[in-house]
């Protein structure tokens, strides 16, 4: 354990950080971010991923890489809940306690924790929790905030408070009140995809949204790049300075629910999956994407694969009204069918082998996608995606050499500095 790590520690407690914001803010790209300097300094990291949907896709690329992993047993992934609930919370004190025990299977406790919640969350009952918690203490609460979602949504953040304030005077809670108060109870505000906008812009936002939390310092980050001994060297999260907040929420949304039920009464977000073997027509799925996706559906993401470039496994995340399309690997089917891809014969024997238990009609390809968003909306949404879905006919006319009309991006850009897992 470096000097720095051990000067986070409150006597024989483990530290925890908590990356908190809503949805797309870019939670998962920090903590990639996070994880790939923490290997580099040789810190142990344990990490906790939380995903509302059943589909897990954060916890997915998060394990999908040689730092953390279930298999190692420094990871857990808290899926189809929210971690702001009651059994959210019970599954978040249940994975403390694994990555905390003995029986782990390694004798080194980690030098800190790294908690990824999800969109959805609300701060309170986190804060409540770990406030007095025997194994860990709240070292930082970072609070992502989208600069181009407050700028397109919120005229540049102003729009924020004032909605904030018409909620207050109607007694009204909805996802203006979750976005303001992710930023009131944290230790550090972090601005994401701020490289969209102008300077006098960002300036802007900052300026507007400050005054939610003025004790507390707001930094621009791009891509995910904010520097973990920054972090590490923020002073322990000051519960002192949130007690009469947690009052005036626990009096405000007590009345209904318990503070650790914020989540599932009050929430007006809905979670639905659409998963499907088959691939999607290239076109459909850029109409409906342009014309389909309403400012109700906050967030999709998921895995899916396209007719020809069908070996390649793709990455769909949206957050509000863009989207971005990434490589993740290739499909073992795709792998297979090539003859150059240079692979011995025992490594073409062992992924036949591991391609026999998928029984899927196109062996290890398939589409998992999770969209999240007010329900009537995501639920349209899905009607009209599910539709994206190649017919029979399309299949065996794509078998047999058609060529369908593909407007997505074709090229590769691998972005400098921002290091891969």
């Amino acid at each position: 354990m470096s000097d720095t790590v051990s000067t986070m520690s409150w006597g024989k407690r483990i530290p925890l950080i908590i990356l908190n914001g809503f949805l797309g803010a870019g939670k998962t790209t920090l903590l990639k971010s996070l994880l790939v300097q923490a290997h580099k300094r040789k810190y142990s990291v344990a990490v906790i991923v939380n995903d509302m949907s059943e589909l897990d896709v954060d916890g997915v690329l998060i394990s999908n890489t040689e730092i953390v992993s279930s298999h190692s047993q420094n990871m857990v992934s808290i899926a189809a809940d929210n971690i702001s609930s009651d059994t959210g919370i019970m599954k978040l004190n249940n994975a403390i306690a694994r990555l905390l025990s003995n029986k782990m299977g390694s004798d080194k406790t980690p030098d800190f924790i790294l908690l990824e919640t999800s969109g959805s969350s609300h701060p309170l009952p986190l804060v409540r929790y770990l406030r007095d918690h025997p194994q860990v203490c709240l070292h930082a609460f970072l609070s992502l905030v989208d600069a181009v979602m407050l700028h397109e949504d919120y005229d540049d953040g102003h729009g924020l408070i004032t909605a904030l304030q018409q909620h207050l005077e109607r007694g009204k809670r909805g996802v203006v009140n979750l976005l303001a108060e992710q930023l009131m109870f944290c230790s550090q505000m972090i601005l994401t995809k701020y490289d969209r906008l102008p300077r006098e812009t960002l300036t802007d936002i900052a300026t507007a949204i400050h005054p939610l939390n003025p004790q507390v310092g707001i930094i621009a980050v791009p891509w995910g790049n904010l520097d973990l001994e920054a972090v590490l060297a923020l002073p322990p999260y000051d519960f002192h300075r949130v007690a009469l907040l947690i009052d005036e929420l626990t009096d405000d949304i007590g009345t209904n629910c318990s503070p650790v039920s914020i989540a599932p009464s009050h929430s007006v977000l809905s979670s639905c999956v659409i998963q499907d073997e088959w691939p999607f027509h290239p076109q459909r799925l850029w109409d409906v994407y342009h014309h389909h996706m309403g400012t109700g559906v906050y967030r999709s993401k998921g895995f899916f694969w396209l007719p020809g470039r069908d070996d390649l496994a793709l990455l769909w995340n949206q957050a509000a009204g863009s989207i971005s399309l990434a490589f993740i690997s290739y499909w073992k089917s795709g792998v297979l069918r090539h003859t150059d891809n240079h692979l011995t014969t025992e490594e073409r024997q062992a992924l036949q082998q591991q391609l026999a238990k998928s029984s899927g009609r196109f062996g290890d390809r398939h589409c998992y996608l999770t969209v999240i968003g007010e329900k009537e909306e995501i639920d349209d949404f899905a009607t009209v995606l599910r539709q994206c879905f190649l017919t029979e006919d399309e299949i065996i006319w794509w078998k047999r050499g058609g060529i369908f009309a593909d407007p997505w991006p074709h090229t590769v850009v691998r972005l400098k500095g921002h290091g891969a897992l």
